[in-house]
């Protein structure tokens, strides 16, 4: 056999063992199946670890104080702006869809209000947040594992959740709280100039809280936490998992951003299932 022969021979074994190692159909299936499984196996791990190290681990209060002002302070203008352009289009459309049955609009303050209050300012406002603190998250995250970091702290017994996630862990709870809920005010601010604008409505009609009860606000603070809890430890497994240089870096941004805000919606669904057992409609 010549030289070429062989060659070609040897090209035509690869691809035909490659075909045959690919997995196809109920294959696939499973091995997807399987990662999806220790996908989330390892996402529950670095959870405990968090919530551990959030006990007992090393106290950086400076540490967390920087984390608090790179998700809060720098999401704020993009947040308000958001929730301010979402109120004004929320009222206009419920506005004009109300009038279309009922000529009576004093009660679209407090009807607004109470979403507001139980979902849309958490829900919208964690799903920007996921955008760019989860982005920001993996981002670092991973460029400081593709740089050989992240293999340093450990080699200084330093756990990277502990040194790494803790802190943004801690942080993002206390300011997504804090940013939703000034961003609802925002929301409500902007839906009251629209009501008054284009459908007359006082604003001292629209600010009606007589709709909103106590099980409206837990539920909504209890969101607040939940999504705060799970942008960074979602972002911060997807950045510790990060490989293959640069471009690990961006993949491990992209699912940052598509698992946070899955996280956020998958979390909605439950908690606001729970409220609804709990507290009724």
């Amino acid at each position: 056999m010549t030289t070429e022969q062989h060659a070609s021979s040897s090209v035509g074994n690869i691809d035909e063992d490659a075909y045959v190692k690919a997995p196809t159909g109920l294959a696939a299936l499973g091995a997807g199946a399987l990662e999806f499984v220790v996908a989330g196996r390892m996402l529950y791990s670095v959870f405990v670890k968090t919530l551990y190290y959030t006990v007992r681990g090393v106290r950086r209060p400076g540490a967390i104080a920087q984390q608090m002002y790179e998700i809060g302070n720098r999401s704020m203008v993009f947040l308000f702006v958001v929730m301010g352009f979402i109120g004004m289009i929320l009222v206009y459309q419920a506005g004009i869809q109300t009038k279309r049955v009922v000529p009576d609009l004093s009660l679209l303050g407090a009807t607004f209000l109470e979403l507001l209050v139980r979902d849309l300012a958490a829900s919208i406002g964690a799903l920007m947040l996921a955008t760019r603190v989860g982005a920001g998250i993996a981002a670092e995250i991973g460029s400081m594992v593709v740089t050989e970091q992240v293999d340093a702290l450990r080699m200084c017994a330093a756990d990277p959740v502990d040194y790494l996630l803790k802190p943004r862990f801690i942080a993002s709870i206390v300011m997504t709280t804090v940013l939703i809920t000034l961003a609802a005010g925002v929301a409500f601010g902007t839906g009251m100039w629209t009501g008054y604008a284009f459908f007359d409505i006082n604003p001292r009609t629209f600010v009606n809280m007589s709709m909103v009860d106590a099980g409206d606000l837990t539920v909504g603070l209890t969101k607040c936490i939940a999504y705060g809890a799970a942008i960074p430890v979602v972002s911060g497994y997807c950045g510790l998992t990060t490989f293959g240089g640069s471009e690990g870096v961006g993949w491990a941004t992209t699912r940052a951003v598509v698992n946070s805000s899955l996280s956020v919606i998958i979390l909605n669904f439950f908690i606001s299932g729970a409220g609804f057992l709990v507290f009724g409609g």
